[in-house]
């Protein structure tokens, strides 16, 4: 079992804890809704790729995290917030593909899989530019995806019939790698965050007066 499909089986068991309650209700999900994703997520992983020309699309690995992501696009409260996950998107995507020029060309002289290592840098650059855990989430996923595209195109052009498998042939435990970590790092560092902020004001404000006896 590959690690995306373990890492979706251990927020599916998160889930019916109750663990992730309070990151879900941020997102504005519900538990029967994140549980649905997961197992759709899961089971989609399993079906046969779908074939288009020279793309080739799975359903767990592309059909439905983009499906997630134009939802949460369009529960985004604000335009200021859609506008700052699609930019946080393209610029993921841009990080994530000049990480892979930079990656060995063979994968066996790596001490880690190129396909994890783009899912944790693709989550670590989406939670900074994403700031909301949805917007994380977004630029994670969208970020893998654009990053698999643009470095196919480029391969097309250079006249190299590569495949673009989309969600899968390993894609998949990246997109699914860097939404959860997005997200994961937004609530544990943006809470943290958030903890040091509130108890730099309190020790800030000057203390009263001491009462007389």
């Amino acid at each position: 079992m590959s690690v995306g499909l373990i890492l979706l089986a251990a927020v599916s068991a998160l889930v019916l804890l109750g663990v992730a309650q309070r990151v879900l209700d941020r997102m504005q999900l519900s538990d029967r809704a994140a549980l649905f994703i997961a197992i759709s997520l899961f089971v989609g992983a399993l079906i046969p790729d779908i074939r288009l020309g020279r793309v080739t699309v799975n359903l767990g690995g592309a059909v439905v995290p983009l499906g997630v992501c134009v939802w949460l696009l369009i529960k985004t409260d604000t335009a200021k917030e859609v506008l700052r996950a699609l930019i946080g998107s393209v610029l993921t995507a841009g990080a994530v593909f000049a990480l892979g020029r930079l990656l060995p060309d063979e994968p066996e002289r790596m001490f880690i899989d190129p396909q994890y290592l783009y899912g944790l840098a693709g989550g670590l650059i989406a939670y900074i530019l994403g700031r909301s855990r949805r917007a994380a989430f977004i630029c994670g996923v969208l970020g893998v995806m654009l990053a698999d595209t643009v470095s196919a195109v480029l391969t097309w052009r250079q006249g190299i019939g590569q495949t673009l498998a989309l969600g899968g042939a390993g894609a998949m435990d990246s997109i699914v790698i860097a939404g959860i970590l997005a997200v994961l790092l937004s609530e544990f560092l943006g809470e943290l965050l958030e903890r040091l902020s509130r108890g730099g004001r309190r020790s800030a404000q000057p203390s009263g007066e001491r009462r007389r006896p």
